[in-house]
């Protein structure tokens, strides 16, 4: 079972914010960041431009699905 979302603080085109991901994402995310030599923050400001009217949160989460099944 997943652990509680875990909130923390990226930076998307100059401003501050948090986002709230389980352990587990924030982890995946990050080694998805690692494999493309990209910081997190531009990472997340890609698919921030990118997600319309869905929250940063799911955006991220989709993201991160899309790409393990992608493996």
């Amino acid at each position: 079972m997943s652990a509680r979302p875990q909130k923390h603080s990226l930076t998307l085109k100059g401003h501050r914010t948090s986002v709230s991901l389980e352990p587990e994402f924030w982890d995946a995310f990050r080694a998805i960041a690692t494999e493309e030599k990209r910081p997190i923050n531009d990472l997340a400001a890609e698919i921030d431009v990118g997600r319309g009217d869905v929250g940063l949160a799911s955006a991220i989460r989709v993201f991160v699905l899309k790409r393990v099944m992608e493996r």
